[in-house]
């Protein structure tokens, strides 16, 4: 398996640590920096395949860090804070990061976060992968071996997340998928009630696909149910 490379913007220092430590034993090599400007920069100009992002941080704040991360680079963003308000974790995830993890946490959990992320990332920038397959709902078109997605002639910018979440509804056209089941298909991992991640992430998908929720061309939800991509 190729070097992977985390880098962790974090300006606690025994957090910062405790991540590097954990990470490393875990094989992976760590970068770290301690402000948002720093953390930005080596995030745009060294070989970055994750990058976990305080919000909280001196020089530029880690929201503005994910906006900038997110204008040239598609990696994995997961973010983390101390603040538990769902406002944060909404605005975190809107603005392109793939998940949210608040302080205090798990170690373990980390690693199940990272992985996770990881997998799919990985598997969706391997070249020697055939997937010579290509999705068409109406007038969008999923690329499955590029992973680039478009409406006509206009290229869709998609978070590693939210491709995710589109590939696994338009692969199984007609089928609904609870909000559940999606986040237990994308995150591999046991889903609370009180996780607004797919709801979150289908808002932004939907707003990125001109996809209006009150009529919708694309993505429609089942009220009680779940969401599901129609033909």
């Amino acid at each position: 398996m190729e070097e992977i490379n985390i880098l962790v913007v974090e300006d606690e220092k025994e957090i910062s640590e405790l991540i590097k430590t954990n990470l490393e034993k875990e094989g992976f090599s760590v970068y770290q920096a301690y402000d948002g400007k720093i953390g930005l920069n080596m995030a745009l100009t060294k070989d970055i395949q994750i990058v976990i992002l305080d919000i909280m941080l001196p020089n530029m704040d880690g929201l503005e860090v994910c906006r900038q991360i997110r204008t040239k680079k598609n990696v994995p963003i997961i973010m983390l804070s101390a603040k538990s308000q769902d406002i944060d974790k909404i605005v975190g995830l809107s603005i392109g990061a793939d998940d949210y993890i608040c302080k205090p946490f798990n170690m373990m959990e980390l690693n199940a976060r990272i992985r996770s992320q990881l997998r799919r990332y990985l598997y969706l920038n391997d070249s020697n992968i055939n997937k010579n397959n290509t999705i068409m709902v109406k007038d969008l078109m999923i690329d499955l071996e590029s992973h680039e997605v478009s409406i006509g002639d206009e290229e869709i910018k998609l978070t590693p997340t939210e491709y995710d979440i589109l590939v696994l509804l338009a692969k199984n056209i007609g089928k609904v998928f609870s909000s559940e089941k999606i986040f237990e298909e994308i995150w591999e991992d046991k889903y609370y009630e009180t996780n607004n991640n797919v709801m979150v992430h289908i808002r932004n998908i939907r707003e990125k696909l001109n996809d209006n929720s009150k009529d919708p061309r694309y993505i429609k939800t089942i009220w009680g149910v779940g969401y599901k991509i129609e033909k």
